[in-house]
């Protein structure tokens, strides 16, 4: 599966099951994402995402998006793009 680096995670907030994202890359609705790190591996479609508390249809480099998970995140995980 081909994957881009679009980002890394800055901070989960386990009880909402949400992560943080500083984005370097493009990142939109329907777009799948695989999540990186020593005890995180796992794979996840977006269906919504924030920036500053607004719902955003898209974002890119340098923005810092909130997104609901199902799997758990830790900071500095890298976030990657699934591009196929």
């Amino acid at each position: 599966m081909p994957e881009a680096q679009i980002g890394r995670v800055t901070h989960y907030f386990n009880k909402i099951g949400v992560m943080a994202i500083e984005l370097t890359g493009d990142l939109e609705i329907g777009d799948t994402i695989h999540v990186k790190g020593h005890t995180s591996d796992w794979t996840q479609d977006i269906v919504s995402m924030q920036v500053e508390h607004d719902s955003v249809e898209k974002a890119g480099p340098g923005d810092s998006i909130g997104i609901k998970v199902d799997g758990h995140a830790h900071e500095h995980d890298v976030v990657y793009k699934v591009t196929e």
